[in-house]
C-alpha cells in the first residue's frame, strides 16, 4: 500500500505485526494502539503498549516482540467485532527506543487474518527521517464497515509527545525549582500596618474527586551490552513482580535430533515449564515448577508463586510466576530458568521473550538469543539481594544436559545451588 491508500478488512481478529531489521546499532521499536472518540481518547486506558498491555473491552491487546533471526516484530492483536460503538478510529503507532526511525531499516505494518492467516493489508514505511514516533496506520470505520489506511505520519517528540497528542495524560518525572535566596539588605523600619477586620471565611470546597494516576511510559530492556538493572533504583522493590514467558509456536520447529546433528520436527503442542531456584536469606533453598505441584506460595515462604501450566505462550497468559517484593529481605537470591517438559529436543526456533513487570515500577524485559546448541534448559534471569539493593541480571544462557541428568540438576550444577533430585512427574 501507498502512503494515504486504504482498503476494506474483515471485521474479525486482524493481527498486526509491526517489523524491521535488526543489526548492531539498530534502535528498538514498539508498538501501541490508541482507539479513538472523535480524535482523542476517552481516558488514558484507551492508550494499549507494553505497560497497559490490554483494553478493557477485550477489543485491543498487546502480544509482545519476537526475533527470528535477523527480523523483529513487535504484535498486537485487534478484535474489531469487540471494539465499542462509540470508537470511531484505532491508530496503529511505533516508538524508537534509543534512536530515530531514519536508523531503522525495513519498518513495515502487516495486518492479518489472525485465525487464517491471510494478509489483509501491508504498509512498508520507506521515507523516515528523524522521527522517533510514527502513526503507521489506522482502522476506521466507514458507512459499517472497517477499512484500514496507511498513514505514515511520525513525530519527533517519541512515544510521549504521540500520547499526548491524542489525549494522554503521561507521567513526566519531578522536576526541582531551583531554591532562591533571598538577598541580604539592611534592615529597614516602616510604619505598622493593622489588617482590616474580615468577613467570616467563606464554606470550604469540597475537593475534587481522585484522578487516575498518569500513564508510565517507562521501561527497561536488558542487552548484552547491558543486562542488568537495579530493581532498587527503578523502584520496583514492593508489591508483586509478575514474570512472563511468551513465545511463537510454529506447526513445527527445527529441532536438534540424530546423532549427526540433522534437524527433526517439533510438534505444535510444545510444552514449555517456567520454573525458578531460590534460595532464603536463611539457608533454605528449593524449587517452583509444575513438575511434581511444586507451585510455590506467594504470602508464605518461599513468596514465589507460579500461576499455572501453558502451551500456547501467547503474552496475556504464557508461563507466569510471580514474586512477593514485600518479603524482599527473605530472598538471598532467585534463578528463574525455563525447561522443556515436551514437544521439542531444543529450543532451536523458538522466539521466546522474558518480562519482569513489578507492581511499583518500570517493566524489564528481553528477548532470548537464537539457540544454536541442543539445549533443553534456558536459564533466563538471576535475581540477587545484594544487601542495599535487588539486581536483575539478564542470564538468556542456553544449557545442554548430559546424558541421564535433568534439565533441573544441570542448572542446579551450572549456578552452584547445592539440592538433591529425586525424578518426577506432573
Amino acid at each position: 500500500m501507498s502512503k494515504g491508500s486504504n482498503v476494506p478488512v474483515p471485521t474479525t481478529a486482524l493481527r498486526v505485526e509491526l517489523g524491521w531489521r535488526s543489526a548492531p546499532g539498530v534502535p528498538d521499536a514498539d508498538a501501541s494502539a490508541l482507539l479513538l472518540v472523535g480524535g482523542k481518547v476517552r481516558s488514558d486506558a484507551d492508550f494499549v503498549f507494553y505497560n497497559q498491555p490490554e483494553h478493557a473491552s477485550g477489543a485491543v491487546r498487546h502480544e509482545g516482540k519476537r526475533t527470528d533471526g535477523g527480523r523483529v516484530t513487535d504484535t498486537l492483536l485487534v478484535d474489531l467485532a469487540r471494539v465499542e460503538p462509540s470508537v470511531e478510529t484505532v491508530v496503529l503507532a511505533a516508538s524508537a527506543d534509543g534512536g530515530t526511525f531514519a536508523q531503522v531499516p525495513g519498518l513495515y505494518i502487516e495486518v492479518r487474518d489472525a485465525v487464517q492467516g491471510t494478509v489483509a493489508a501491508r504498509f512498508d514505511s520507506a521515507d523516515a527521517t528523524v522521527e522517533t514516533a510514527f502513526v503507521l496506520g489506522e482502522f476506521y470505520r466507514r458507512q459499517g464497515a472497517w477499512k484500514f489506511r496507511a498513514v505514515g505520519q511520525g513525530y519527533d517528540s517519541g512515544l510521549e509527545g504521540l500520547a499526548t497528542d491524542f489525549g494522554i495524560t503521561v507521567d513526566e518525572p519531578q522536576r526541582t525549582a531551583p531554591v532562591v535566596e533571598p538577598q541580604r539588605t539592611a534592615p529597614v523600619h516602616e510604619p505598622q500596618w493593622t489588617a482590616p477586620p474580615t468577613s467570616p471565611p467563606a464554606p470550604a470546597t469540597p475537593p475534587p474527586p481522585p484522578t487516575a494516576p498518569p500513564v508510565r511510559l517507562s521501561k527497561v530492556t536488558l542487552t548484552k551490552a547491558a543486562p542488568s538493572v537495579s530493581l532498587t533504583k527503578q523502584g520496583g522493590t514492593s508489591g508483586a513482580m509478575r514474570v512472563n514467558l511468551n513465545w511463537q509456536v510454529h506447526k513445527q520447529f527445527s529441532g536438534w535430533g540424530s546423532k549427526r546433528g540433522r534437524a527433526v520436527a517439533m510438534h505444535a503442542d510444545l510444552d514449555l515449564d517456567l520454573c525458578a531456584l531460590y534460595e532464603l536469606a536463611d539457608g533454605r533453598k528449593g524449587v517452583v515448577q509444575a513438575l511434581g505441584n511444586a507451585y510455590g506460595a506467594l504470602h508464605q515462604p518461599p513468596y514465589i508463586h507460579l500461576d499455572g501450566d501453558d502451551r500456547t505462550g501467547a503474552v496475556a497468559s504464557g508461563e507466569n510466576l510471580t514474586v512477593n517484593l514485600d518479603h524482599q529481605r527473605d530472598f538471598r537470591r532467585i534463578l528463574v530458568f525455563v525447561t522443556i517438559y515436551e514437544g521439542a529436543r531444543s529450543f532451536a526456533d523458538l522466539h521466546a521473550t522474558v518480562t519482569l513487570q513489578p507492581q511499583h515500577g518500570a517493566p524489564i524485559d528481553f528477548s532470548l538469543d537464537e539457540c544454536t546448541v541442543p539445549s533443553t534448559v534456558c536459564a533466563l534471569a538471576l535475581i540477587t539481594n545484594t544487601g542495599n539493593d535487588l539486581v536483575v541480571q539478564r542470564e538468556a544462557r542456553y544449557l545442554v544436559p548430559d546424558r541421564g541428568v535433568s534439565p533441573q540438576r544441570t542448572v542446579d550444577q551450572a549456578y552452584g545451588w547445592g539440592m538433591n533430585w529425586t525424578p518426577g512427574r506432573k
